[in-house]
């Protein structure tokens, strides 16, 4: 069984197996921009410590920040793709927020080898360079796998042969593995997936709904300040 094939059984196993967080939909009444309810639930402070500490995560905006949006996404979600454009354009307007993109290749075989790419992109580039380059993965059509991948990175002036030999390390698969599996302790049971101030959403509410939470945790460190939380 080759190393791709595996990866591919794990993460299928991976989504199938039982959670660990606790997966209270709708635990805060939180509304998404069309009126609907979004899914969350809380996450434990030790739980949601973790995504840092993963390897190949990439801290896309501000270091510095006050507020931590984590992102889990899949280079093939269609919410993902709407979902990084929102939130490039609320990382310009706020200079306070910490974006945490944690690569999460759940949709199949272009996405593992596209995340494939991307990270080992993430090893030769500054994190501003990386969330560039990120960027301009989902401004094309279409599906986005190792071939495209690659050529975007040629396009930024890696070498694509240095590339493709990093993405090809058993290590860069021990990477997606370990993102897989800190989700499914998350209970990231849809991509786009967040995770903010102890609360996991799970889907793309809409740039509205994502800015209001930030600016909750900005002025009461929580992500709604009415009161209305249990």
């Amino acid at each position: 069984m080759s190393r791709l094939t595996r990866l591919i059984v794990f993460v299928s196993f991976i989504i199938a197996a039982p959670l660990v967080a606790q997966a209270d939909e709708g635990w805060y009444p939180l509304k998404a921009d069309d009126g609907t309810t979004i899914a969350n639930h809380r996450v434990a402070p030790e739980l949601e410590s973790q995504i840092e500490k993963l390897p190949g995560v990439i801290i896309a905006a501000n270091p510095h920040g006050k507020v931590t949006l984590a992102e889990f996404y899949d280079l093939n979600c269609p919410y993902c793709r709407k979902a990084s454009a929102d939130i490039a354009e609320l990382v310009r307007s706020n200079p306070e927020l910490r974006l945490v993109l944690v690569p999460f290749p759940v949709l199949g075989i272009p996405s593992i080898q596209g995340s494939r790419v991307e990270l080992a992109v993430a090893r030769q580039v500054p994190a501003a360079k990386f969330y560039e380059f990120h960027r301009a993965l989902y401004a094309s059509r279409g599906v986005i796998d190792g071939n495209r991948t690659l050529a975007a990175a040629k396009a930024i002036g890696l070498d694509a042969a240095k590339v493709t030999t990093i993405a090809n390390e058993d290590a860069i698969g021990d990477v997606m593995i370990a993102h897989v599996r800190l989700g499914n302790a998350l209970a990231i049971q849809a991509t786009p997936g967040f995770v903010i101030k102890g609360v996991a959403i799970l889907g793309y509410p809409g740039k509205g709904a994502i800015q209001k939470m930030i600016q909750s945790v900005q002025r009461c460190d929580n992500v709604i300040c009415d009161g209305a939380s249990r």
